[in-house]
This record gives structure tokens, sequence and C-alpha cells, in this order.
């Protein structure tokens, strides 16, 4: 591939967008489970309807299908983060074109005072 930038752009962007849609469907499982806590029956109605009500109905869907993935992404993110880092603060060597005038004379300077060490 000639160009991986977009490439990396794109797959950023669609991780971002499952683990924001995956921590607030996580953020309003929480606060509707801390609202109805001492009303179990409230969890068991079935005139409520919609993704949430089903989670809350089906924990083991929950887990596996949003709580799970969650913390692959975010271990996956944070192992790329760090693999990144290393990658990007490797030290590349200096060619002596773009080295200044002043670093050279030290240069030169410190390599004679090793020759005359040995």
């Amino acid at each position: 591939m000639k160009n991986k930038k977009p490439l990396w752009i794109s797959l950023i962007a669609v991780d971002l967008i499952i683990t924001v849609s995956f921590l607030v469907i996580s953020i309003i499982m929480i606060v509707d489970l801390s609202g109805h806590q001492n009303d179990p029956a409230y969890f068991k109605d079935p005139t409520r309807t919609g993704l949430i009500a089903y989670l809350q109905q089906n924990p083991t869907v929950y887990f596996w299908g949003f709580v799970f993935p969650l913390f692959v992404l975010l271990a996956a993110n944070i192992i790329g983060l760090v693999l990144y880092v290393k990658k990007s603060s490797k030290k590349e060597p200096v060619s002596m074109d773009q080295l200044s005038e002043e670093q050279i004379n030290a240069l030169r300077e410190e390599l004679l005072k090793d020759m005359e060490n040995k």
C-alpha cells in the first residue's frame, strides 16, 4: 500500500466510535441499575422494551456483547499506544551534514581525546 494514513485514520475513527458507544451503553446501564436497585420487579417487567431493558434482562448477553469487547478494545488501544511510542521514540542516526560547526568541532575533540587515551 502506498498511502496507509487514510486507512489508519479510518481504523482509529471506527475504534473510537465503537469504544464510545460501548461506554455510553454501559453508563446508561449503571445509571438505570442504580436508580432501581431496590425494585427487582422493575427489571423483569415484560412491558419494558428496548436495548437497555433487554440487556438488563439478559446479563450474559450484555457481558459478552459489550463489557468483554470493551475491555479487549481498551487493552488493544493501550498496547498499540505503547508500541507507537516505542517506535516513534527510536533514535535515528545523524549524518554529518545535519550537525552544526560547533557540534562537529566537539565531536572532533572527543575523538582526538579518545585516540590519545588509547
